[in-house]
């Protein structure tokens, strides 16, 4: 089947009630950055917290009363499956999601709180969405595919016809994973401002979209996939995405968890967005390309907020030691009444606050008689961190690297 604007525009009437459109949202600390007029699209706000909803609604929505009645099965990493949970159970569907075994917990947990059923399989998504498809075939219900699907595909295009509504960029970012999303915004945008740019941006561990363009067909990846955009990593590009963005998309930029890292703590702290990896990937494509965006206009889609808090203090953690907020290194001490207290207080004297200690008189590379101590200290950048050696070199101290 094929996808055509008109598909998108009958998604929309379909979604009517049920979608909020989310307005475009300008950030001053990203025009900043960029130089250039930056938009972002919070589809993190939507029900179930990612745009995946408006696929799964439309999708449930053009069902004919038989299929309904056999059900609907899915494969999905999370968001997928939470957001067809929640509108077979508003249609009174009986829905079973497959998720792999690695899906977090908390998209799990939640899943299953739309009242649904959820069987766990498999070790990635491909995997799942094998024992999904097993599923259909047993038992009559109708797959519902998280990307290669014309009626998913159209309603992930409504985003597209919102952005042109609000502004005509010169540019679009957009992540991908299997293609839904991206297909559905480029057929939608490209209908109606053929010159408007969309780029996708995928993740270095699911690079699955700059493959198939160069191959000129879907590539499956063919090995195990691993980003912390656990959205984006299907190891595959749907067959209808793939011909919808193939000779529309501008281009392909990949980018690595340390960038999608940086762009979930951009998001949280300086525009208070919740954003998970898969939802700050388009934001991190959208930076490593910042030099050529001066003086445009330029949308980003952030595609979701379900993040799993343990993810997301890794995440903090490894942004802040990047930026110089976080120094982690060790000391030697001689184990003996007032080093402890003097190294701390030298410490104290530099302004930076402990955050962590750790006092070691056990590990095998400390001579007996003396102590490792290890400090992570809250620090207020790269030059401060440096006055803070220079200080403690003063005082006698030899700081060790991170052990």
């Amino acid at each position: 089947m094929r996808v055509t604007a008109a598909d998108i525009e009958h998604a929309r009437k379909r979604l009517t009630g049920i979608v909020k459109p989310t307005p475009l949202v300008p950030s001053a600390t990203l025009e900043r950055m960029f130089n250039a007029r930056v938009l972002l699209k919070p589809e993190n706000l939507q029900k179930t917290g990612s745009f995946k909803i408006r696929g799964a609604f439309n999708r449930i929505a053009a069902m004919s009363s038989a299929e309904k009645s056999r059900g609907v099965i899915a494969a999905s990493a999370g968001n997928h499956g939470q957001a067809l949970a929640w509108a077979a159970t508003r249609a009174g569907v009986k829905a079973t999601i497959v998720m792999p075994r690695t899906a977090t917990i908390s998209k799990v947990d939640a899943t299953r709180s739309y009242g649904q059923t959820v069987v766990l399989e498999g070790v990635d998504y491909q995997e799942a969405r094998s024992a999904a498809k097993r599923l259909c075939a047993q038992s009559g219900a109708l797959f519902v595919d998280a990307y290669d699907d014309p009626f998913v595909i159209a309603g992930q295009g409504t985003i597209g016809l919102e952005i042109l509504e609000e502004v005509v960029p010169d540019i679009v970012y957009v992540p991908v994973g299997g293609g839904g999303l991206l297909s559905g915004i480029t057929l939608a945008i490209k209908e109606r401002a053929p010159e408007v740019e969309v780029v996708g941006v995928e993740a270095s561990g699911s690079p699955q979209l700059s493959q198939s363009l160069a191959a000129g067909a879907p590539v499956s990846l063919g090995r195990p996939v691993d980003t912390i955009a656990d959205g984006l990593a299907t190891g595959r590009l749907g067959a209808l995405p793939f011909e919808i963005i193939q000779n529309r998309v501008s281009r392909a930029v990949t980018v690595d968890d340390f960038e999608i890292g940086e762009a979930v703590l951009l998001l949280l702290e300086r525009l208070k967005l919740l954003a998970e990896g898969a939802g700050a990937t388009a934001l991190a494509g959208a930076l490593k390309e910042r030099e050529m965006l001066r003086g445009k206009t330029v949308v980003v889609v952030v595609s979701g907020g379900n993040i799993d808090m343990n993810l997301l203090d890794r995440i903090i953690g490894h942004g802040l030691s990047k930026m110089g907020r976080l120094f982690r290194f060790a000391i030697a001490l001689h184990d003996r009444p007032g080093e402890l207290s003097r190294l701390l207080a030298a410490v104290s004297e530099t302004g930076a606050n402990v955050h962590t200690i750790v006092h070691d008189r056990t590990r095998r590379d400390v001579p007996i008689g003396g102590a490792l101590v290890q400090l992570e200290l809250e620090t207020r950048g790269t030059e401060h961190i440096e006055s803070v050696c220079a200080h403690l070199k003063e005082r006698g101290y030899v700081i060790k690297p991170e052990s």
